[in-house]
């Protein structure tokens, strides 16, 4: 998968993430999750659209450890999101799965970006 592939998928992720959060419940609970979900998961793809204009290795790794860290708390909301109730797995676990998709994604960027360095 090339930059572009991942950057449109990362958007995708994000849009679909958006739709999700707003099918949440209009409690207290789920309106906290709701923001916490939205801002890691569209921080997801741009920061890695930020990585991919990095002007330096140690920018685009800096960058590329954010987009990891967003990816991962994402997984993290939507894990919440199913096991409090709030929405039925059903309705959320090809979002979880893409999640999860995301993060192996990241973590073995990284990992080859940090391995280039040595």
């Amino acid at each position: 998968m090339n930059s572009e592939e991942l950057r449109k998928r990362t958007k995708q992720f994000a849009l679909k993430a958006i739709k999700l959060a707003e099918a949440l419940p209009k409690t207290i609970s789920g309106k906290i999750i709701s923001v916490q979900f939205i801002k890691a998961a569209t921080s997801v793809a741009s920061n890695y659209r930020a990585a991919c204009r990095g002007r330096s290795k140690a920018e685009f790794k800096s960058k590329l450890h954010i987009v990891l860290e967003e990816a991962d708390e994402s997984v993290f909301w939507l894990e919440i999101i199913i096991e409090s109730g709030m929405l039925n797995n059903a309705d959320v676990a090809s979002l979880l799965k893409e999640a999860n998709e995301l993060t192996a994604i990241f973590s073995k960027s990284l990992f080859t970006a940090r391995q280039n360095d040595s």
